[in-house]
């Protein structure tokens, strides 16, 4: 298939560039994968789509406030985007400026673009493909995020982040640090629908995967067999196995909220699945690209936002409920006035058979 093929127009008063009042708020549009079927609902509706025997999976990492600002020793100012924070306490990080920083040098860490530059400082210690390796030389990177770290909004939301994103850009069950990205779909829960659902007998899991920038990477080939996806890092944990395998003895469906949950499990599978496609525990990186063709192991169902037109999260959508089906459900939101991306509305979404 041709990129081109997961073209949509989209106005630009679709995109959603704030939060609504309410976490469940939103709408929700439900895409039946075996029919093609679609309707309308509110998203406190899921409580009628999801069943006591179903599982949830959610994706517990938290969302840092990654991006840093700062100016080298030259003078020139940078603004750095921290990609991935490692055990050792240096980062992996992306750096914007007019000329890239030498490895040895030093950047000194300031308040914004044009603040007074701070005590904190990192040293550049080199490069790892587009990624610089920066190392604290006073304070820690936790110290340095604290004080002067900005919540890295996604590209197509054109304003300043506010302390409101603080809270509004992290998903209520948020626990482990290291996204520069948040699981949007977890977005739509709070903790009143969580507590309805437990209560109406709804299990509940985790997996981790920090997500990256390159989430954002755009799709720059021709046949998407081509493209190469981004590492991101992973866990699923053995209660989560554990989960998935009494889901499936009492005949429940796996339901993934969010695509990073999806790839997480569909990760898992792709190292172990046992014959009642249950996943081994796993941990490490993983490039999982899903596009329509792939088969899903363990997922049943998703909740999801709706993506960018010629992404990789789209073309998944499209593997698990069908090309055809997908973008006739990306046309009817628009038609229907559906905000769209991270702050946007969402989708309940069930599997095609054979996907």
């Amino acid at each position: 298939m041709k990129t081109s093929d997961f073209h949509f127009d989209l106005p630009e008063h679709l995109i959603a560039q704030t939060p609504l009042v309410e976490r469940t708020g939103s709408r929700l549009l439900v895409l039946e994968g075996v029919t093609g079927g679609i309707s309308h609902t509110r998203f406190t509706d899921v409580l009628a789509l999801i069943n006591p025997e179903d599982l949830l999976v959610f994706n517990n990492t938290r969302v840092i406030p990654a991006r840093l600002f700062g100016q080298k020793q030259t003078g020139g100012r940078v603004e750095i985007l921290i990609e991935r924070l490692r055990g050792d306490g240096t980062v992996l990080a992306h750096i914007r400026a007019s000329k890239s920083p030498k490895e040895g040098s030093l950047i000194y860490i300031a308040e914004d673009q044009e603040s007074d530059l701070s005590d904190f400082s990192v040293r550049v210690k080199g490069r790892q493909g587009p990624l610089f390796e920066l190392a604290p030389e006073v304070g820690t990177v936790s110290q340095m995020m604290r004080a002067f770290g900005h919540m890295p909004l996604p590209p197509y939301i054109e304003r300043q982040d506010n302390e409101e994103d603080r809270a509004r850009y992290q998903t209520v069950y948020a626990q482990r640090d290291g996204a520069v990205a948040a699981p949007t779909a977890g977005l739509h829960f709070d903790e009143r629908l969580l507590d309805a659902l437990r209560l109406q007998g709804v299990q509940t899991a985790f997996v981790t995967l920090h997500v990256g920038a390159g989430t954002f990477q755009p799709v720059r080939v021709d046949n998407i067999t081509d493209h190469t996806m981004h590492h991101e890092w992973i866990e699923v944990g053995a209660e989560c196995v554990a989960a998935v395998r009494a889901c499936r003895a009492r005949g429940g469906r796996v339901i993934a909220v969010g695509t990073t949950s999806v790839r997480s499990l569909e990760s898992a599978a792709a190292a172990s699945l046992t014959d009642d496609r249950c996943p081994d525990a796993f941990e490490g990186d993983s490039d999982i690209f899903l596009y329509p063709g792939c088969n899903f192991n363990v997922v049943d169902a998703m909740i999801t936002n709706f993506h960018l037109p010629e992404s990789t999260l789209i073309m998944l959508v499209a593997a698990f409920a069908g090309y055809e089906e997908t973008m006739a459900a990306y046309q009817e939101a628009i038609n229907k006035a559906y905000r769209f991306f991270s702050y946007g509305d969402a989708m309940f979404v069930t599997r095609k058979e054979g996907g």
